[in-house]
């Protein structure tokens, strides 16, 4: 069951990409439901996530304070 939180979380992060602000609250939401090791997981796909995509690095400051 937590493997398909996971990815569901990627998925709505996928979805809201377009706006930095609703990409935020979503990551701060799977910051609080997701298991430490899935974020260990997470922090690593956001990072190839968001290579190409400079406007919601700025994000990341969420993920890497867990």
């Amino acid at each position: 069951m937590p493997r398909m939180i996971y990815d569901y979380t990627k998925s709505i992060l996928e979805r809201v990409s377009f706006a930095p602000d609703l990409f935020g609250k979503e990551l701060k939401k799977a910051v609080r439901n997701l298991l430490p090791h899935e974020l260990d997981h997470l922090r690593n796909w956001l990072m190839y996530f968001t290579k190409e995509k400079p406007e919601l690095k700025k994000c990341l400051v969420v993920i890497e304070k867990n």
